[in-house]
């Protein structure tokens, strides 16, 4: 996270926010400034005491009953070993927590600033290791009241995901008007992405999985941004990893990283009785799940700017919907999809922020 402006805290509740970090660090003078906001409702601040420091979560009210999905993902993540931030105090009736801060570098940047795109690879397979965690370590482990085995992307949440692309995408931003016979064929083609997918065996699916939720701390691997976790394919996460809006991993790196996960796993099955995978089913899930998980992410970026013209990721949707189409081409069975974007300029159009 980067700092945005010093000293800023929302007039109606500074009082509050000074109270609370007053009551944990006591009467030092620490300083409040926020942290520049990523794409959801939640705001953060950085809590500077000397040479210490903290991230201040500011979202709405909540209950510390077990089941506030921040809190309570976070827990079995750190149960099993996965890398996420420890919380140093919270104020649930104001929604504030207080936590560890992990810096500002994160997976992203990592990998823009090597010349060498070799060098970041080490650090995707420590992310990579981390999913195992969740997927395995995280899915097997039932006695604890996860909130994440409550919820999954079945057939309904994953069409939900690619209705969002339809509207504000196509409909929204790129002005598309649908005869009902080509709506009726688009509904179809959907539908049956999302079945399949639905069809898959399921594990914790961090669910937002890309390379700025992934920080990186002293050289370690951390994880944030996981109270949306649900049941999903291995392949969601490895989707919004490797084919991430945000870097441009190439063909041979992806292939790289895919090996290593799947060799990871093998590891695994003597622990939990895995099923065999075929290399030919899993890299058939993969495009398909590209396609439902790029097509959402294209929904979403189109979605910042209809619904509060927040122009900031446009640039991300003409690289996204290229790789929308290359997985398309492997379906002709999706034909009708793949020729309203082409036939209407979708794939290489160009999003003006202006």
């Amino acid at each position: 996270m980067n700092i945005e402006a010093p000293k800023v805290v929302p007039s109606e509740l500074s009082h509050e926010i000074q109270a609370f970090v007053g009551s944990l660090l006591g009467a030092g003078k620490f300083e409040i400034h926020q942290l520049a906001g990523d794409a959801s409702a939640r705001r953060y601040f950085r809590v500077v005491d000397h040479d210490d420091s903290w991230v201040l979560m500011l979202w709405e009210p909540f209950t510390d009953d077990g089941r506030y999905p921040f809190l309570s993902v976070r827990s079995h993540f750190e149960k099993h070993g996965v890398q996420v931030p420890k919380v140093m105090g919270m104020k649930p009736e104001k929604g504030l927590v207080l936590l560890e801060d992990l810096g500002d570098l994160t997976l992203e940047r990592k990998f823009w600033e090597n010349q060498n795109e070799a060098h970041a690879l080490r650090y995707y397979k420590a992310t990579i290791d981390e999913l195992i965690k969740m997927h395995y370590d995280c899915s097997f482990d039932r006695s604890s009241p996860c909130v994440a085995f409550t919820v999954e992307f079945d057939t309904a949440k994953l069409l939900w995901e690619m209705n969002y692309g339809r509207e504000h995408l196509l409909e929204g931003l790129c002005g598309l008007k649908f005869e009902p016979k080509t709506s009726k064929s688009l509904d179809a083609i959907f539908t049956n992405i999302c079945e399949t997918l639905h069809k898959e065996p399921k594990f914790i699916a961090h669910r937002d999985y890309h390379s700025r939720n992934v920080m990186l701390k002293h050289g370690k691997v951390r994880v944030i941004d996981f109270q949306d976790a649900r049941m999903g394919t291995i392949q969601y996460d490895l989707v919004s990893l490797l084919r991430d809006s945000y870097v441009n991993l190439s063909d041979d790196s992806v292939s790289e990283l895919l090996k290593y996960y799947l060799g990871q796993r093998e590891e695994k099955s003597a622990v939990y009785d895995l099923p065999k995978i075929s290399s030919d089913h899993f890299d058939h899930i993969f495009e398909i799940q590209t396609i439902q998980r790029c097509f959402k992410a294209c929904g979403s970026f189109a979605s910042f700017k209809m619904l509060r013209q927040d122009t900031r990721y446009l640039k991300y949707l003409a690289p996204t919907l290229k790789t929308v189409r290359r997985s398309l081409q492997n379906f002709p069975e999706y034909a009708t999809f793949f020729r309203i974007l082409e036939d209407n300029g979708i794939f290489e159009k160009t999003f003006d922020a202006s």
